[in-house]
């Protein structure tokens, strides 16, 4: 039985999935782990590299981009891990994103750590950008109509230590303290077996940015604690492969759509719910007229 099971979805990042599977390679980490990259048909020659460089490392190489969503769970199926999963599948998983690099111990510190907590379901380092600044992304809450609208309307960011309008990305709080949070980031996210069998994969209706909020609220939903380590530091160089995609900025606001329709609409009043949609389609101009009259159905899981 593995101790761990890593998964990398790539698109396009060829030289920063080298350096990564690299830092993976120095790792001190006394248990047993598999790597899976799987490759979105990238045009770079990321499969090759692959191939070539690390031969230890599974390679999933799809045809045709399939979404950061939809590549995660072929990886996670591969290793064993999906609802009902039984004892042989690894201990736990880790979806790492390819423009991270793993400090020496971080595998082996952030595995302690969940071992020490049965409760823990899910469990996040402090992630820092190229200039040494924390990632704000890599300790939130969830995004309920309230704090959304906070977002929005620019609340969040003129009053970033109050504790009424700093929750999005909980900017009240001191990196340096570990904390229970509602989600930690997909770009390392590291997932207890028990907590995968009990609520499942991703959820595909996401095709990227989302699907770990998502992920999140079911696994705390199932009763687990959702924790952000901040003795563990891992460089995350933040939209390496977004950046070079004209669907990125479109797909962010969907995938907060799909998240508000699946967890908050249905007790949301109608003048909020108005509010809500209207800022979204304000952010995400009119691509989002589509999904807002041909709703992408939403799986259970």
């Amino acid at each position: 039985m593995l101790d761990l099971g890593i998964v990398i979805v790539n698109w396009n990042t060829r030289d920063l999935l080298r350096e990564c599977l690299k830092s993976i390679q120095a790792s001190q980490f006394e248990g047993s782990y598999r790597v899976v990259v799987v490759d979105n048909a990238s045009s770079d020659a990321s499969a090759e590299m692959v191939t070539r460089e690390f031969p230890d490392v599974v390679l999933i190489a799809n045809d045709a981009n399939t979404g950061f969503t939809h590549a995660n769970n072929q990886g996670l199926r591969l290793l064993g891990l999906d609802m009902g999963c039984g004892p042989d599948a690894p201990r736990y998983a880790l979806v790492l994103n390819p423009d991270t690099v793993l400090p020496p111990t971080a595998l082996q510190d952030m595995m302690a750590y969940m071992d020490a907590d049965e409760q823990i379901g899910a469990a996040g380092p402090r992630m820092v950008l190229l200039d040494g600044s924390l990632d704000l992304a890599c300790r939130r809450s969830f995004p309920t109509p309230e704090i959304s609208f906070y977002r929005m309307v620019g609340l969040s960011k003129l009053f970033p230590r109050s504790r009424r309008f700093g929750r999005y990305n909980l900017t009240y709080l001191d990196p340096s303290v570990e904390t229970e949070v509602d989600a930690v980031m997909g770009a390392f996210m590291l997932v207890r077996r028990e907590a995968i069998a009990r609520v499942g994969l991703f959820d595909e209706a996401f095709f990227m940015y989302g699907e770990d909020l998502d992920w999140a609220f079911r696994i705390k939903q199932a009763g687990w604690k959702v924790m952000y380590n901040p003795r563990v530091r891992v460089t995350h160089v933040k939209r390496a492969a977004s950046r070079q995609s004209r669907r990125a900025q479109r797909e962010f606001y969907r995938a907060m759509l799909i998240f508000y329709r699946k967890h908050y609409r249905a007790t949301t009043p109608l003048w909020l719910h108005s509010l809500i949609v209207t800022g979204l389609l304000l952010k995400g101009g009119r691509p989002l007229w589509h999904d807002l009259r041909h709703p992408t159905p939403t799986p259970s899981a």
